[in-house]
């Protein structure tokens, strides 16, 4: 059993470095930012915050695909209809999840 600290704790925040010159701190010294770089700031952080969505979307559709196939192979106790939806989610999610990754792989190289 894994302690709450541990590195095998699945509770703690999935973070990344992100390297780039949005992301850095920004210098008080500095002239304010005009509005262009202001947008372009925002729309870096806007797709930032995006693809850690769409991450987010495949790790739980991987989940939700692992659930559904517990439910698949529960036996009579979950009924019959639930079953084979589940299995039908068992085929269809984890392909769903890959798409996804795809995607991510062709938009953010």
């Amino acid at each position: 059993m894994s302690k709450p600290n541990s590195p095998e704790s699945d509770d703690r925040p999935n973070l990344r470095v992100v390297s780039s010159p949005e992301a850095e701190v920004y210098d008080l010294m500095r002239a304010p930012e005009t509005t262009a770089e202001r947008v372009k700031r925002l729309q870096a952080e806007a797709r930032a915050l995006a693809l850690e969505q769409v991450e987010a979307l495949e790790e739980v559709l991987l989940k939700a695909a692992d659930m559904a196939r517990e439910i698949a192979d529960g036996g009579d106790a979950y009924p019959v209809g639930a079953r084979e939806l589940a299995h039908r989610l068992v085929q269809d999610l984890p392909a769903k999840a890959e798409t996804m990754k795809a995607i991510i792989a062709k938009s953010h190289p």
